[in-house]
């Protein structure tokens, strides 16, 4: 790892943000997934509830059993996961190959059912999530290394945490829901030198947002 935050893999030479040099899965998630706009509400539920289940864990971790957590959560359909009772936590403490947490077990079938009542007022997740997207010129135009370790939460974090809970969440601190928008695209947070992040940048260009009808002025 470099001092600007970066590595370059033998296998392939190609210079990527130096977290993810762990494993070739986890820099197949870093190619393909982290900082990639998303706008399906399922992969947006999905990646919400498993910041949370990341929480005082490495996300390698949960990368690792993410495969084990769709099976669990019947591919984190909200409509089926609100529905759960007690014999599915009781399943779910059970299944060794997810994170056998109480609180974040019950969290998500909380938040599924906290997310069929944020759809009947904004329409989806996604148009919910994106009114958080940080204004032009907000964010750093080269962002480095040490300004990424700097950053744990930011004021769209803070704000989109503080109405999540309004709104009954659970496991949606700050830091959890910044780590949420990094992983939606929502901001993009490969450094700069790293060979994805204009493929990002691109990817959200071509983003269409999806409408926000709700929000007040």
């Amino acid at each position: 790892m470099t001092a600007a935050g970066l590595f370059r893999a033998d296998d392939d030479g190609v210079t990527r943000c130096a977290w993810c040099r762990a494993t070739p899965a986890y820099r197949h998630y870093h190619d393909h997934e982290w900082g990639f706009p998303v706008t399906d509400d399922r992969r947006l539920f999905e990646k919400l509830c498993l910041e949370g289940f990341q929480s005082g864990l490495s996300w390698l971790t949960i990368l690792n059993k993410r495969e084990n957590f769709r099976r669990a959560f019947h591919g984190f359909d909200a409509e089926r996961v609100a529905r759960y009772g007690a014999r599915d936590v009781y399943r779910l403490l059970g299944d060794a190959g997810i994170v056998r947490h109480r609180g974040k077990i019950e969290s998500t079938i909380n938040n599924a059912k906290r997310l069929l009542e944020l759809r009947s007022e904004f329409g989806s997740l996604a148009a919910y999530a994106w009114h958080y997207e940080p204004a032009p010129g907000t964010r750093p135009k080269r962002l480095t290394w040490a300004a990424l370790k700097a950053l744990s939460t930011t004021p769209a974090s803070v704000a989109m945490s503080k109405d999540l809970k309004r709104r009954g969440w659970r496991f949606v601190g700050p830091t959890t829901v910044y780590a949420f928008m990094q992983a939606m695209g929502l901001v993009n947070d490969h450094v700069q030198g790293c060979s994805v992040r204009e493929v990002a940048q691109e990817a959200r260009g071509a983003l269409v947002v999806p409408g926000v009808a709700n929000w007040s002025a």
